[in-house]
């Protein structure tokens, strides 16, 4: 292609993308209430760019811009090959199930959309009939679970587990009737012509547009087993939306694992088919049974002098890596899976399912020996404890290496979005921990009036999160804020310890002044649930943590209170951060500035972003930490939140809420 047609193949792309967004064009005829803005135009214009340039860009887009449109639109009508991955499996379904046929219908396009996820979102028939016949034990729930499955396949298309309504993605009936990479018998298996994975993946190869999440895309960067590995190079446009979680989600799945959950899942899978199809051959009993105890002796082994333990606790490797108990408890690992693998070598021949018993047994026995050594260079370890198993995970320290290398790989437009990226106008935050440092980047400003319609509210004479008495005032005001705004309120906590805490006195305290106000908690009902209950009931506090800080959508008069118990600052114990921090030491920058400030920034910008959701929205924010007012960084982290006007004391941020009420 020449200079001047691939000029004039760019104008016709702009061109096109300002005719759907034109007062009179097609997004205006299909929406009743579809109006004009121009930071979305801005945005759509830079994406359409990037695709014309084959370019990579970083873009932040407010909340109200309409990011989901302004980049759709152009990856449409482009009409090239496009890829969207965005944060999590249900923002994966609004994308495919409401706003790419909404868009699809708009502009007139005869494109074909598929949805693809990973194995452990879609029923694997072959599992399903194992579990049927599974020796093991099973409570009424779990029966109760797999009868409703056994009734759903006969009459699923997609297999996509999320179709049963009431089924929990943490429900412990998944891993029974769906596959992993190490448990699926690929072309071996009986049901391989009716597999609902093959048949996604099939779908997302002829699709013009598939729709995926981060998990998904750097699960396959590690493994090369989700479907991925043959679509991205045949993608000419890929899209990250929520491109803040692309950080953590790729360190989560680029690292090395060795879980309980895994050994335990291998000896009960060991179990059911050395009985089901070569009982008698070798002990299976005693095999599984050895597995099954030396995961649950690693468990106990990391937990150490710890008994009781709530959510997910992060330990130091070397907390625990010098313990006598837990070298022998992970050197048993090592073994009882080695003497699997020797058993099920002896009659691998009878059944297809034991050739992959076996690789499973040898890579737990590989993993139980690589955690014996040293980490590798430029690596982190650390131990994820929770109640019922442990994780050791070993892992790279961001995902510099892993994007550089995917963009390096084949010429293709890389666009990078979400509503925080970053606190300068060239995003470091993002650019820096994703190795984007050409990336042409753009900070497109909400179209909110958030002067007029949103205040702010740190109050000066309060205790400091370390000090006594800090829980009990943030009670206390908060309590006084539902109070004005006769409910309306969420409650953000950094800490689970502080959303138990915080929670269970706030709901004494308006219970004992008569306060007829419903306190909702996170983790008593699935999240879902618990959004649906508040936007229902007229006066009500949610009291969420960490998940509740960001993609959460409640416009309208629903919500017009956000309180964040202290500044977001990560945790400078846990074993990321101390390596992270170790490695901007080495490299002569200060990690409090250039970490600790940056991170909490971008995290009281998400917490603060659940308050104003539409143009008529209006609310306070209450941030109950006065460092945030008094000291000198305190300047930067006012700065990255949306221009919202500041109140001087309590009794004018109560009064301004029951001016709104």
């Amino acid at each position: 292609m020449n200079g001047a047609s691939a000029h004039d193949e760019a104008d016709t792309l702009h061109q096109a993308v300002s005719d759907a967004f034109a007062a009179g064009g097609p997004l205006a005829r299909a929406e009743a209430n579809y109006r004009q803005r121009d930071a979305q135009l801005e945005l759509a214009a830079a994406v359409a760019r990037a695709i014309d340039e084959s370019s990579v860009l970083a873009a932040e887009a407010g909340t109200g811009v309409g990011k989901t449109f302004a980049y759709l639109v152009p990856a449409l009508l482009s009409g090239k090959r496009v890829l969207v991955s965005t944060a999590t499996k249900s923002l994966q379904d609004q994308l495919f199930l409401r706003d790419l046929p909404r868009l699809r219908d708009a502009l007139a396009l005869p494109i074909v959309v598929a949805l693809l996820k990973g194995r452990g979102s879609y029923l694997c028939l072959q599992r399903l009939k194992h579990a049927h016949h599974d020796s093991a034990p099973m409570d009424r729930f779990v029966l109760r679970a797999l009868g409703k499955i056994e009734q759903w396949s006969h009459r699923t298309v997609s297999g996509d587990l999320a179709e049963l309504e009431g089924l929990d993605e943490r429900s412990p009936v998944i891993p029974l009737v769906s596959s992993t990479r190490e448990n699926c018998l690929g072309s071996e298996c009986a049901e391989f012509r009716a597999c609902h994975v093959m048949k996604a993946r099939r779908e997302a190869m002829a699709a013009d547009l598939v729709v995926v999440n981060h998990h998904l895309f750097f699960a396959d960067i590690a493994v090369r087993d989700t479907g991925m590995a043959e679509l991205l190079p045949s993608v000419e446009v890929a899209i990250f939306d929520e491109a803040h979680q692309l950080g953590e989600a790729g360190v989560a799945f680029l690292g090395t694992t060795l879980g309980s959950a895994q050994a335990i899942d291998f000896s009960r899978d060991l179990l059911a088919l050395g009985l089901g199809h070569a009982r008698g051959l070798q002990p299976w009993q005693e095999l599984a049974a050895s597995c099954d105890r030396a995961a649950r002796d690693l468990r106990l082994a990391a937990a150490g002098p710890l008994r009781e333990v709530r959510g997910t606790l992060k330990l130091r490797w070397d907390d625990r890596a010098t313990s006598t108990a837990f070298t022998e408890a992970l050197a048993a690992l090592g073994r009882t899976s080695r003497q699997a693998a020797d058993a099920i070598e002896v009659v691998s021949a009878i059944a297809p399912d034991f050739v992959k018993l076996a690789e499973r047994a040898a890579a737990l026995a590989a993993r139980a020996a690589a955690f014996a050594l040293d980490a590798e260079p430029g690596r982190v370890r650390w131990i994820d404890l929770t109640p019922q198993g442990v994780r050791l995970i070993e892992s790279p320290l961001d995902i510099r290496e892993a994007m550089r290398a995917q963009i390096a790989a084949a010429r293709k437009t890389w666009i990078f979005t979400s509503a925080t990226l970053g606190a300068d106008h060239r995003l470091r935050w993002f650019t820096e921990q994703t190795g984007l440092d050409d990336a042409r980047t753009l900070r497109v400003d909400s179209p909110f009036d958030y002067a007029a319609h949103a205040c702010l509210y740190v109050p000066r004479n309060f205790p400091k999160p370390s000090e006594p008495g800090h829980s009990a005032q943030v009670v206390r005001l908060a309590a006084a804020c539902a109070r004005a705004a006769g409910g309306r309120t969420f409650v953000l906590t950094t800490t689970l310890r502080a959303l138990a805490s915080v929670g269970e006195a706030l709901q004494q305290t308006l219970e004992q002044e008569g306060e007829p106000i419903v306190v909702l908690m996170q983790g008593s009902a699935p999240k879902r649930q618990l959004l649906q209950r508040f936007v229902d009931t007229p006066r009500a506090v949610l009291v969420g943590s960490q998940s509740f800080w960001e993609g959460i959508d409640v416009p309208g008069a629903a919500l017009q209170c956000v309180i964040i118990d202290k500044l977001p600052f990560p945790p400078p114990s846990d074993p990321l951060v101390e390596a992270r921090v170790k490695r901007l030491e080495a490299e002569r920058r200060n990690p409090f500035s250039d970490y600790f400030v940056a991170e909490a920034a971008l995290s009281l910008k998400q917490g603060a972003g659940r308050l104003i959701r539409s143009e008529t929205d209006r609310g306070l924010l209450v941030i109950c930490d006065p460092r945030m007012a008094l000291m000198g960084y305190g300047r930067t982290l006012r700065a990255a939140l949306p221009p919202m006007r500041p109140l001087r004391d309590e009794e004018e941020a109560l009064a301004w809420l029951r001016e709104i009420r």
